[in-house]
């Protein structure tokens, strides 16, 4: 999905020997915002989050160069057949965030306007019932099990870093003026780093990747609370989106939500 105003997708994947994963995504431009700088992926393999930043419609053009490079990831690993040998999860991520950062370095190269443009990226890659997890910058990764609400993700910001050194408590970053400042990003020029980890999943997870136009206005446990009761993904996206909207939607909000199967 490209960056835009309302859309939504949902869809659903199985495999003989794995539960069946449903997922959805949408995103809105929020309530305060004049374009819509985020964008985001959902296949049955991959599902990804990026939140754009930068001047001139900058922002919108980043966040697009990283989810293209998890688009060529997934076609890819399409173009290898059912017979391959398993993609080794986290070494494809980390390639496809090197291709995402090596993308943002030509556009600037081939239009000074875009200098200074920048993405988080938060992206999912599954293999039956483990998936691999890169993430950099301040979009999240959250997942809701036996009822509680686990951030799978670190922020990448100035006010997680005073939390992690015990300089101010974590009650307070949600509310911190400084809470978007980013201390790493996909950046043009900048060689940041992302964070790769590798998880297993349970039957009966539900998942969200999200941009902060939903975290830095919901708390955790209204959107525990909607994951919850949520029918399927799309009702969880829209009821996401929603509950942003409705608490002022300062910011873009992209969500993508998976549930697995039973």
């Amino acid at each position: 999905m490209s960056p835009g105003t309302g859309q939504w997708f949902t869809a659903r994947m199985t495999h003989d020997e794995a539960p069946e994963l449903r997922y959805a995504m949408g995103s809105d431009v929020g309530q305060r915002r004049s374009a819509n700088e985020d964008s985001a992926y959902a296949t049955g393999r991959l599902l990804a989050v990026a939140d754009g930043m930068g001047g001139h419609a900058a922002g919108e053009v980043a966040s697009a160069e990283a989810i293209g490079a998890i688009r060529e990831l997934d076609d890819r690993l399409s173009a290898r057949g059912a017979d391959s040998e398993e993609p080794d999860l986290l070494a494809e991520l980390g390639e496809a965030v090197a291709v995402a950062a090596a993308r943002l370095n030509t556009k600037v190269a081939d239009d000074e306007e875009l200098a200074g443009m920048g993405t988080t990226l938060t992206a999912m890659l599954w293999q039956d019932t483990t998936f691999g997890l890169a993430h950099i910058g301040d979009s999240r990764c959250y997942l809701r099990r036996d009822g509680e609400l686990r951030q799978l993700t670190k922020d990448h910001t100035m006010v997680q870093t005073l939390v992690d050194e015990g300089q101010i408590p974590a009650e307070l970053a949600a509310r911190h003026p400084s809470r978007s400042v980013l201390i790493r990003a996909l950046l043009a020029g900048s060689a940041g780093e992302p964070d790769l980890s590798l998880h297993t999943a349970l039957p009966g997870d539900r998942y969200l990747l999200c941009s902060d136009g939903l975290t830095d206005v919901a708390t955790a446990e209204e959107i525990g609370e909607l994951l919850d009761s949520a029918a399927d993904p799309l009702e969880a996206v829209r009821g996401l989106i929603d509950l942003a909207n409705e608490g002022g939607g300062p910011d873009n909000i992209t969500c993508v939500v998976a549930f697995l199967g039973e």
